[in-house]
């Protein structure tokens, strides 16, 4: 699996568009836009190669698009899907309240939802413990 970041997307991009898009050079197995940006996990190392190729600066929706393989910030950190997110949670927030459990790597929030990248997976199985259905500006699940 290769991650592939896309940069400069147009705020009509859409996640099935986007989805649309990178299937025609491989199985694209997670697709996820933040604002004017967004990720792209697609299956094999030539899909993405052929996928950068292809569609480093495509024209979409009359603006280029970056698309680059992303650069992770760690190699060893546990993921975590947070649903239910209120829609006046920001990420600084999100953060802080994960960060009570541990170093967090990386935290997007994507529409009601959000993935909070844990440094170490000890941290992570103690905020699922500790936030899993847990009241949060409106309540969350962890997982």
């Amino acid at each position: 699996m290769v991650k592939l970041f896309i940069g400069n997307l147009p705020r009509e991009a859409t996640e099935q568009e986007i989805r649309s898009l990178f299937e025609q050079y491989g199985k694209v197995l997670e697709c996820d836009i933040i604002k004017n940006y967004g990720f792209v996990h697609i299956e094999d190392k030539t899909a993405a190669e052929d996928a950068i190729r292809n569609l480093h600066h495509y024209k979409l929706h009359g603006v280029n698009i970056n698309v680059e393989a992303s650069k992770n910030k760690s190699k060893t950190s546990t993921k975590l899907h947070v649903g239910n997110i209120s829609p006046t949670c920001t990420n600084k927030e999100l953060r802080a309240k994960f960060e009570e459990y541990g170093p967090v790597i990386e935290c997007d929030i994507v529409k009601d939802y959000a993935f909070v990248h844990m440094e170490r997976a000890e941290d992570a199985v103690e905020a699922i413990r500790g936030l899993d259905n847990t009241e949060f500006q409106g309540g969350m699940y962890v997982g």
